[in-house]
């Protein structure tokens, strides 16, 4: 495998673990850990904490996957550049 292979693989792993970082905040922190601290805060007439375990979490989780598109995107575009002759 080339450097630029290596580098691209790197960057791909980098912006894997911090979405699943923030998913795993947002479902496992927000949803269950937090959720006392966050029920005293209401959205919509629900609790907060029970919003982010019920909602909360799946909506962060779809934009999550729209962030991970977008960015592999500009991964993409940008070693296609490079690999150009």
């Amino acid at each position: 495998m080339t450097n630029t292979g290596s580098n691209y693989w790197k960057k791909n792993k980098r912006y894997l673990l911090i979405l699943l970082v923030i998913w795993f905040f947002v479902s496992y922190g927000c949803g269950i850990l937090f959720a006392p601290m966050l029920d005293q805060i209401r959205v919509g007439g629900f609790k907060l904490g029970f919003w982010f375990a019920q909602q909360g979490s799946i909506y962060v989780f779809v934009a999550i996957i729209f962030v991970y598109v977008v960015l592999m995107n500009k991964l993409d575009k940008s070693y296609k550049e490079e690999e150009k002759p």
